[in-house]
């Protein structure tokens, strides 16, 4: 994963609010400690409905994804406030600049992958007509931070909220993605957790929320479906980014190998087994490990976000 030298970064998409400290606030709840295989339903704050699973390092939230397929044209979804113009925020705007910046630091990383993935998604929907893509932020944060979607401590691990529209990611998540998930760890893995969060995003601009509804447990339901879709739109992305300008070369197999292998360890079954020693398909929110290998696959094999429809058929 090589990031082009001379590709010029934008670390405006990224809100780094690690030197004030950790972000407390109002709002929050409804989190349980983690190693539990599931945590309940819990109301936040801005309109969010938040289903947590903490054992699994990530939020799902109550989405309804639409692919972009037929004749539906994306739109603006929810009622996320009026978003204020970008700016670069804490030291990311000197340290990280270039591509050559990006494959010396983590967090120029982070700024390469979020612009990348992006731009991917400017493209995508620009092709496609109708309303244009809205840039998300990225923040990163230590230990707990305060959100449109109540408070968060980094045990949740990455997560998007629907009510600001901004993807929350604590690094330390990437030492234990390897460390208590066994993970194979490395850039590209990161790369696919940042990529499956703006999945969420993507899900959230098409306005289709009410397709999840109340069916947010079990190996068939509309919260597995949510997050195997994000997923599929991740490997889009893979497929996609080096026409983004920012990648010097086509991701390889230890790439990919990467990102299955992090996609493989969050697995329901997988997260169940090491913490129950027994899996439980009712209580499934992501789904299985070769599921989630299998819809990043889809979408890494075809580029093509038509190709992610998670919600007709099996899964």
């Amino acid at each position: 994963m090589q990031f082009d030298d001379d590709a010029k970064l934008d670390p405006s998409q990224i809100e780094d609010v690690r030197a004030s400290g950790p972000q407390q606030g109002g709002g929050g709840g409804g989190m349980m400690p983690a190693g539990c295989a599931s945590l309940p339903i819990t109301g936040k704050g801005g309109g969010c409905l938040l289903l947590l699973l903490a054992v699994a390092a990530l939020f799902v939230f109550k989405l309804v994804p639409t692919p972009l397929t037929g004749d539906q044209q994306p739109q603006q979804g929810g009622q996320a406030p009026p978003r204020p113009t970008l700016t670069p925020s804490g030291n990311l705007a000197d340290a990280c600049q270039t591509g050559a910046d990006a494959n010396q630091s983590e967090k120029c990383r982070m700024v390469g992958i979020v612009n990348s993935i992006q731009a991917y998604w400017k493209h995508a929907f620009a092709a496609r007509g109708g309303a244009p893509y809205t840039p998300a932020r990225t923040v990163l944060f230590s230990r707990a931070v305060n959100t449109a979607c109540g408070a968060a401590d980094s045990a949740v691990g990455p997560f998007y909220c629907p009510g600001d529209r901004k993807v929350y990611l604590d690094l330390t998540f990437f030492d234990s993605l390897q460390r208590d998930f066994g993970a194979e760890g490395g850039p590209f893995a990161q790369a696919y957790v940042v990529a499956h969060e703006y999945g969420h995003h993507v899900q959230n601009l098409l306005g289709t929320m009410n397709r999840v509804g109340n069916s947010r447990q079990g190996a068939s339901s509309g919260a597995v479906r949510l997050e195997l879709q994000a997923d599929c739109y991740a490997g889009v992305w893979a497929n996609n980014a080096v026409k983004t300008g920012f990648y010097s070369q086509p991701f390889s197999q230890t790439d990919i190998d990467q990102a299955l292998s992090a996609a493989a360890a969050v697995g329901d079954d997988s997260i169940q087994r090491r913490a129950q020693g027994r899996v439980t398909p009712d209580a499934f929110t992501h789904g299985t490990s070769q599921q989630r290998e299998k819809w990043f696959t889809v979408g890494y094999q075809s580029g093509d976000p038509k190709r992610c429809d998670t919600f007709s058929g099996t899964i």
